[in-house]
């Protein structure tokens, strides 16, 4: 069994092993394949069998060219790249990777926070370069500190990741307010309500996206629900860019009606010279990086072996197109 893995350098940019996947086939691993030189991909995969993808697309093209392809596995758990139509007219399963950065990527969103709130490294940052020593005093700061406990959580999205969030957030004294299209009254307690988006939106000193990139859900974060919000919210997204019209909120921070964002996402990644946040104030921007400790980016690994195996024996499990 012939296996390629596309893309693999941000999975794996050596501190992890491909031996699971080497111990099932023939396994040649690319670090990075074009994203727009679809015959590059052709070429790559050739008549492999199985191939695995992070962002590489994977066009219908793709498919009618490396006819001898039995399954495709996906190193995320987004799956827009692959054109899963084509694949499931095929009969070639596309498989994901569904759970596997839940604490980290809800670690992340309140380490954003913690930033926001207490500016450490650029404390720390001016400590070294000696404002502490020259300062008169015995402690100085240059921003507004903000202490959490008391204050209420948004978020926007009530699923794994939300949870994890809403969890630290509530260890850390704040009430949470969750939105999701599916409620679970299990997890409604003394600190954690469900409500509707308007409350939500209007009630909450943070709010944090969590929620899936849909149709309904693509650009949730505009002018007009910015102007439901108190002023001097903060806004975290580590989720899907795309969900913030991101000149609407450019503009609200420089206005001050948003006091502070912490993105871990932007609309096109890499980010562009000309997005509006680069220069919009009192914005903290972070390269994508929620899901990539080395703890999550190895279960992401189990994961994906588990995936092929549950495949080649007759089960398999997480497909995206059945």
């Amino acid at each position: 069994m012939k296996i390629v893995v596309l893309d693999g350098y941000t999975l794996n940019p050596g501190d992890i092993s491909w031996e699971g996947l080497e111990a099932l086939g023939e396994c040649v691993v690319y670090d990075r394949t074009s994203l727009t030189d679809v015959q590059e991909t052709i070429d790559r995969i050739g008549d492999a069998e199985i191939v695995y993808t992070n962002k590489t697309p994977l066009p219908r093209e793709v498919f009618e060219k490396c006819t001898n392809i039995k399954f495709v596995g996906v190193l995320a758990t987004g799956y827009n790249v692959v054109d899963i139509a084509t694949a499931k007219e095929k009969g070639i399963p596309v498989a994901n990777i569904p759970t596997y950065g839940t604490a980290a990527v809800g670690q992340f969103a309140i380490a954003l926070l913690l930033e926001i709130c207490h500016h450490i490294g650029h404390h720390s940052k001016v400590v070294h370069e000696g404002a502490w020593e020259a300062n008169p005093d015995w402690c100085f700061w240059d921003y507004p500190l903000i202490e959490l406990d008391g204050k209420t959580m948004g978020i926007i999205g009530y699923g794994r990741i939300g949870q994890s969030t809403g969890k630290i957030a509530q260890a850390l004294g704040m009430k949470v307010l969750a939105y999701d299209s599916y409620r679970n009254p299990a997890l409604e307690c003394e600190t954690c309500q469900y409500a509707d988006l308007d409350e939500v939106l209007s009630q909450s000193d943070v709010i944090a996206l969590h929620c899936p990139l849909f149709p309904d859900t693509e650009k949730i974060i505009n002018k007009n629900t910015i102007a439901k919000m108190k002023d001097g919210v903060i806004i975290l997204n580590n989720s899907r860019g795309p969900l913030i019209e991101e000149q609407d909120l450019a503009d609200a921070l420089n206005s001050g009606k948003v006091a502070a964002a912490g993105l871990d996402v932007v609309s096109t990644e890499p980010i562009k010279h000309d997005n509006p946040l680069l220069t919009a104030k009192n914005c903290l921007i972070t390269p994508h990086i929620s899901w990539a400790p080395k703890e999550s980016r190895q279960r992401l690994m189990d994961i994906a072996v588990d995936n092929l195996k549950a495949y080649v024996e007759g089960n398999p499990q997480n497909i995206v197109n059945k």
